[in-house]
């Protein structure tokens, strides 16, 4: 570890930035959005990328220090001390409607940013305490489907039709919101089937990951309106609901138009470093934990984010993770910036997979 690897505390600012919105929401309940898609986007557009890859002796040293790992695990208790407060501040404070929107899309930038993403690396450990942690990440998220999803479903299936966290070319954001979100939960209950088969297990049984997590999102929703009133619970959903739409934007950009070939006998090519889009803009990057090298992380799943590399053959968005997200917002600007960019034979196998549809 070198004194440059500190660069990853920068990943606190976005909640940071929430626990002053909470505290003084008449003037800055608002801050978080406006860094996050305001003023990082502005700071990318003059900061240069970086493309450096670590050497081997770097990667050695980093890949089993305890600080990068901290850096994740802190990250639990932030997340419900800046809910519960925002929770705790709705409730037995006087704000105004605004005030309260401006929490509400606060605390679910922070779930979004410092929860799933953080459960999403934490999800790929093998150790039950990682994977304890993702749990208790995704849960303010209503999204504790997402590891088995993501890990046997998105992993195996990224950049085919098969898989509904791969948008596909001229599909609008908001679209792929409704379809990824539907597909990816009833993909968990099924992949979970699949994997009880394999392991010689019974459906109802503690093996069973998704009847544990949705007793667990029950008991969660149910302390809110308990400990709550409704209304505040029903804000305190809202900003999950706002956390996991901050994920599937993600995901839009992370593979928009990407496509694997077949072989003749049906199956896919294997998952390659072509098959994601990359970033390099150093802010976005820390930010969120290195997820903006995300060709890498699909190439060689078993990779810690502080060791992931850059690609030279990698698709390059042509702006960092935030500024592409709002571009992804306006639906015709965003496929005129990037239909283009989707390499030649992935667009072209894309059109061909749109004809035999229609």
């Amino acid at each position: 570890m070198s004194i440059t690897d500190l660069k990853y505390l920068t990943a606190y600012i976005i909640p940071v930035c929430a626990v002053f919105g909470v505290l003084y929401p008449a003037e800055l309940s608002y801050l978080t959005p406006i860094v996050t898609f305001g003023i990082v986007p502005i700071l990318e557009l003059f900061t240069p990328e970086f493309t450096q890859n670590l050497s081997d002796t770097d990667k050695a040293s980093k890949a089993t220090h305890p600080f990068f790992n901290w850096l994740l695990y802190f990250n639990l208790p932030l997340v419900y001390f800046i809910l519960g407060l925002s929770l705790y501040t709705i409730e037995f404070q006087v704000l105004t409607t605004t005030q309260i929107l401006g929490v509400v899309l606060s605390v679910g930038i922070v779930l979004g940013s410092n929860g799933i993403n953080v459960a999403h690396e934490l999800g790929h450990r093998e150790n039950q305490w990682s994977q304890l942690a993702s749990k208790f990440l995704l849960l303010p998220s209503h999204y504790t489907h997402f590891t088995i999803e993501h890990n046997f479903g998105h992993h195996a299936k990224v950049s085919t039709p098969e898989d509904p966290a791969t948008a596909k070319l001229n599909q609008s954001v908001y679209s792929f919101w409704f379809n990824s979100s539907i597909r990816q939960y009833l993909n968990a209950w099924q992949l979970q089937k699949q994997l009880l088969r394999a392991k010689n297990k019974k459906f109802w049984s503690i093996h069973n990951s998704m009847l544990i997590n949705t007793a667990l999102q029950l008991v969660y929703l149910s302390l809110l309106f308990i400990l709550f009133s409704w209304q505040t619970a029903l804000l305190a959903i809202s900003m999950g609901v706002v956390g996991f739409l901050l994920l599937e934007s993600i995901n839009y950009i992370e593979h928009y138009g990407l496509l694997r070939k077949q072989r003749k006998s049906g199956r896919y090519f294997p998952v390659k470093e072509i098959h994601s889009w990359n970033s390099n803009h150093l802010l976005g990057r820390i930010l969120l934990y290195e997820l903006t090298r995300h060709s890498d992380h699909h190439y060689r799943a078993n990779k810690n984010y502080q060791l992931l590399d850059y690609y030279s053959t990698s698709p390059e968005l042509p702006y960092g993770y935030p500024t592409s997200i709002l571009i992804a917002f306006i639906p015709p600007l965003w496929f005129a910036i990037m239909n283009p960019k989707v390499p030649k034979d992935m667009r072209e196998l894309a059109l061909n997979q749109l004809k035999q549809v229609t």
